[in-house]
């Protein structure tokens, strides 16, 4: 233990105040720190615990997966931002590629033919008609709504492609069991339009591609195609507002009838403009968009309004119309325009459209307007009469044809028709396109070539048995449709009974020469058979030649070319580029010929085998004509005013049961010409009455001398001989077939 203290420390300042006042003295004696900065985002995320990594496989698996989905977001990310890069420089280049609106709105690479009748009035269109430049904002607002309706209906909402609809139309191709591709496109309208415009690729008539073939390629649906058609569709919605775009779509889309746009479409079928259309009318022109050929008024007036009730139900549904503005246009539907009804012109329009110049109808770039011979209410006269004839007289379900040519004395075509049924476009037209064997018709022409010659109506001719000796064919025995003879007979009474022998004998006197040049000289243009039959008319012709031939013993023996085209000229220009090419020619008889001609072919009507065309107490002339078998028959003839021509019998040559020429083709006749002469004075007929015969006997030969007259010449004496020789003596020359049409007419 020791004994030395403890040593206390000292008294300082500081304790003298506690340890408060010291913590204050030492605070107040060094510097004030700074703020720390806060660490930065990366720091924190470094100043975090490590999160504790799953070792072992499933760590590895792990950890592989996420650099994966790392590399496959890199990946897409970037790809993604170089295809839209791309897909805006394609975009960019088409933009700067398109035409200013203008150049976009007619895009036919044809023109188009109007036709005008007599009195001016359109009544039939050809070509690739387009009726004049429309916008959205200028058509109907029910026919702009209608397409809208039907064709794309969030076409104001979208860019140009429509997503869903894409995914609609794959989903409703893939569950018909067809590509995705195929069938429903889901196409916008702008996507459409594209379509429309070969997504800028024109049409090049130098290439080679005919045009069919260019407007299947801008319509294929591959792949690559859809593509560069939605990246036209994009720069298209770039370049032009939606009712431009709407407007190119309006005026280039086809909607049938040979009617490309709005305009032309409302004219063609409805005869007023586009911006007039009542909803009936618009809901029909939006649903020919779909199939326009195939939903066609003109081709089938009953599926197109179908196919308009469900736009207007559409229409009614999207709330462009009213529940009570639906209901009247679903029960009043569009109908047809008087010219859409006669189906674009029919049978004369075709014709026309045949005998025109190629560069202006058939080919033509332009849009012509021609004015024709066309009079509608003789058009309807001779539908109206056909028809009649075939309901009341025609046992039902005959496939026989018939067909009809009206016209004036001067060969201006007034009303065609080219079969039974009339209302066709491109058909087969048998009034200028069948060549039929003419029978009894041609008789005309050989007593014709007798009257110019000198010889008289009254003038006498042996109808007894006759034959005729055909070099290398044997012999040829002509024979009445009744097989009986009625010995001696005037001239007039022999073409009024239509008698093949007299026929024969006066032929065979006067020459057959001299009577195929007469046939041909008055438009009878195919080969005449060179023996006997011709007489009789074993030679071919179309009913407008033989219509147009009698027209030519009308107006007092002078040659007619048929013509329907009165002047052409392109659409804008007041001068016409070109005129008719028909109308009276050449003369062929002797007025005086042609006269007394008249007077024998009216006995025909009056007395003879076409008592059936009589009406309204007219002088009518004309001539009947029964081919051989009864595959043809005819009957054509004349008033004052007009010259009407009927054929009838089957395509294939089936002979007509129980019909000749002054049966049923007289009848016809009768009820075409009775309609077309409705207002129309009685005016007698041309002709004169001849006068009395000279007869000359000598034992059992009858010399058929020419009785005088004014202004006559004289005739030679070898045709007298040749008269003597021929017809009372027998005898002729070959060059025809033993057989021949030996059929009269009753």
């Amino acid at each position: 233990m020791s004994d030395t203290p403890k040593r206390k420390r000292p008294l300082v300042a500081e304790n003298r105040y506690g340890s408060k006042a010291r913590a204050a003295a030492k605070s107040a004696a060094k510097p004030k720190p700074k703020p720390k900065p806060k660490p930065k985002a990366k720091d924190r995320r470094a100043a975090k615990p490590a999160r504790k990594r799953r070792g072992g496989i499933l760590g590895l698996i792990s950890a592989l997966a996420r650099w994966i989905m790392r590399l496959i977001w890199v990946i897409t990310s970037r790809s993604v931002l170089v295809g839209a890069l791309v897909l805006g420089l394609i975009v960019g280049y088409f933009y700067t590629t398109l035409p200013p609106l203008d150049d976009l709105l007619d895009g036919r690479a044809r023109g188009s033919v109007t036709m005008l009748d007599n009195n001016g009035e359109v009544f039939a269109w050809r070509g690739d008609q387009f009726g004049g430049v429309v916008t959205a904002q200028s058509v109907s607002p029910h026919l702009k709504n209608a397409v809208i309706a039907t064709e794309d209906k969030r076409f104001y909402k979208h860019f140009g492609l429509s997503p869903r609809g894409i995914a609609s139309a794959v989903r409703i191709n893939l569950s018909e069991g067809r590509g995705p591709l195929s069938g429903h496109g889901g196409s916008t309208i702008t996507q459409q339009t594209a379509k429309l415009l070969c997504l800028g690729e024109p049409f090049d008539p130098t290439s080679g591609q005919t045009e069919a073939e260019y407007e299947s390629e801008c319509r294929r649906g591959s792949l690559k195609r859809k593509a560069k058609e939605a990246v036209y569709a994009l720069a298209m919605e770039a370049k032009y507002s939606k009712d431009e775009i709407l407007s190119i779509y309006l005026n280039r889309a086809y909607m049938g009838g040979g009617a490309y746009g709005a305009e032309a479409a409302a004219q063609r079928f409805f005869g007023k403009s586009a911006a007039t259309l009542d909803p009936a009318e618009s809901a029909m022109l939006a649903g020919l968009l779909t199939a326009p050929s195939t939903l066609s008024p003109t081709s089938n007036l009953e599926r197109s309004r179908n196919r308009a009730a469900t736009v207007l139900r559409l229409m009614n549904e999207q709330g462009y119309l009213t529940d009570e503005e639906a209901a009247i246009a679903q029960a009043t539907p569009a109908t047809l325009s008087d010219a859409a009804e006669a189906r674009a012109g029919g049978y004369f329009a075709d014709w026309v459209m045949s005998t025109g110049p190629e560069f202006f109808t058939r080919k033509t770039t332009e849009d012509v307007i021609i004015r024709t011979t066309l009079d509608q209410r003789m058009q309807r006269a001779a539908v109206e009469g056909l028809n009649w004839v075939f309901e009341n007289k025609v046992r039902e379900g005959s496939k026989a044809q018939a067909a009809i040519v009206v016209m004036s004395a001067d060969g201006a075509v007034r009303a065609m028709v080219g079969g039974r049924k009339t209302k066709v476009s491109g058909a087969f037209n048998r009034a200028t396109q069948a060549l039929r064997q003419t029978g009894s018709a041609f008789k005309p022409f050989v007593y014709a070539a007798a009257l110019d010659l000198g010889y008289s109506p009254n003038n006498l001719v042996d109808d007894s048995p006759y034959c005729i000796n055909i070099p290398g064919s044997g012999q040829w025995c002509p024979r009445n449709y009744t097989n009986r003879f009625v010995g001696q007979t005037t001239l007039t009474n022999a073409l009024a009974q239509s008698l093949n022998i007299p026929a024969v004998r006066i032929s065979e006197s006067v020459g057959r020469e001299t009577v195929s040049a007469v046939a041909s000289q008055f438009g009878i243009k195919n080969d005449l058979a060179a023996g006997p039959a011709l007489a009789l008319g074993s030679s071919e012709s179309t009913l407008i030649e033989m219509t147009g031939a009698f027209a030519g013993i009308l107006n007092g023996g002078s040659s007619v070319t048929p013509f329907g085209l009165i002047d052409l000229r392109l659409r804008g220009d007041a001068e016409p580029l070109m005129g008719t090419g028909g109308g009276i020619g050449e003369r062929v008889i002797q007025e005086s010929a042609a006269g007394q001609l008249i007077y024998m072919m009216e006995k025909v009507v009056s007395e003879g085998t076409g008592q059936r065309g009589q009406f309204g107490g007219r002088q009518l002339a004309g001539k009947t004509g029964t081919t051989s078998a009864a595959k043809d028959a005819w009957f054509i003839g004349f008033s004052a005013d007009y010259v009407a021509g009927v054929w009838m019998g089957y395509d294939d040559n089936t002979p007509l049961k129980g019909v000749t020429g002054g049966g049923l083709p007289t009848e016809i006749w009768r009820e075409v010409m009775k309609r077309v002469h409705e207002g129309v004075p009685a005016r007698p007929l041309p002709m004169v009455a001849p006068a009395l015969a000279q007869v000359v006997f000598d034992g059992d030969v009858n010399e058929v001398a020419p009785a005088p007259q004014s202004q006559q010449p004289s005739r030679p004496t070898n045709i007298i001989d040749q008269v003597l020789q021929d017809i009372f003596g027998g005898g002729g020359g070959g060059g025809s077939s033993s057989s021949g049409p030996n059929a009269g007419d009753r």
